[in-house]
């Protein structure tokens, strides 16, 4: 329309007949290089400055800096492919900074958990030197060190299990067993403490239930989730240990009535770098659960957990039935 208005144009004014082919020439170099310079205004806006912002944002974060963020090009109802890249950018960064926090936090936390049962240690081996000590004063300070050391060996062993099942150093062994007796043994292990703690322990397990599993990953994973109940139930409370075959399925249940979690707490509690009592109040260093959630991965077991804050906790494991 243009094109055919300056056609007109030109028929109408008197122009030197040499010009007229000129000016239809003229305007569309004119508007070939308006066209060029908008493409690539559009182009640098569109395109080139997200990406060399994305590119110095990815700069930073291979430096260390979790605290980059690059703002979408569009609105959320113009979303493109490029602002969905960017979005997962920004999740992953958001990731990858939480993630490095609670390494940050663990390894604190870890030191912590080994200066102290060394400064019990060395506290109660420097008060045996003394000649002054009677025979219960000295079994005193020998059940402390061996208390001590039980702590500190608990804690290397599960750095060192989390780490070889992460790098599946740990091949599984796996073998057809009775899983109502292996349950029964693992919570006989903790009598002493419910009954330190006044903690009533009920337990309802159907007989005969056989799976195919490593039995001895299957111990740990079992004894990580009693010892975690029974730790965080309060004197006077209730620990249940539930066995029961369903569909082809053998569940058990490990609740309690203890203080149950958040939801914030809730979506970390498998990480492997999490404690959610940042308090300290109780024992641990974060990684029971990680155990446990990494070792149902490699036997094909089913782990969900219930709680709210308060209420208690229930953790379920799903695992396929051996029939007879």
């Amino acid at each position: 329309g243009v094109h055919m208005g300056l056609l007109v144009w030109m028929e109408r004014v008197d122009m030197n007949p040499a010009l007229q082919p000129m000016i239809p020439i003229i305007y569309w170099l004119i508007m070939s290089v308006g066209l060029t310079l908008f493409t690539r205004q559009k182009m640098k806006t569109t395109y080139e400055r997200p990406v060399q912002m994305l590119a110095e944002a990815t700069s930073k974060v291979a430096g260390g800096d979790f605290s980059v963020y690059v703002p979408p090009i569009h609105t959320p109802d113009k979303t493109d492919y490029l602002d969905v890249m960017i979005n997962d950018f920004n999740h992953m960064v958001e990731e990858l900074g939480s993630i490095e926090t609670l390494k940050t936090d663990f390894f604190s936390n870890v030191s912590h958990e080994i200066k102290t049962p060394i400064a019990v240690i060395q506290n109660a081996a420097t008060l045996l030197r003394s000649d002054n000590l009677s025979p219960e004063e000295r079994r005193e300070y020998v059940e402390t060190i061996n208390s001590a050391s039980r702590r500190l060996s608990s804690l290397i062993t599960n750095i060192l299990k989390l780490s070889k099942l992460e790098k599946q150093v740990i091949v599984p062994e796996m073998s057809v067993y009775d899983l109502p007796a292996q349950l029964t043994d693992c919570a006989l292990q903790f009598e002493n403490v419910w009954e330190e703690k006044d903690i009533e322990f009920e337990a309802d397990l159907e007989e005969d239930a056989l799976i195919n599993a490593d039995p001895s990953l299957m111990e740990l994973l079992w004894t990580n989730l009693i010892s975690n109940a029974l730790k965080f139930t309060e004197p006077g409370g209730t620990v249940s240990l539930s066995l029961k075959k369903e569909n082809g399925f053998a569940i058990v249940e490990v609740s309690d009535t203890g203080c149950g979690m958040d939801e914030e707490t809730l979506s970390h509690i498998f990480d492997k770098f999490y404690q959610g009592d940042s308090s300290h109040a109780t024992e641990g260093n974060g990684l029971g659960l990680a155990l446990v959630w990494r070792i149902a991965q490699l036997m094909d077991a089913e782990l969900s957990v219930k709680s709210s804050l308060d209420s208690g906790s229930v953790f379920t494991v799903r695992i396929a039935e051996i029939k007879k």
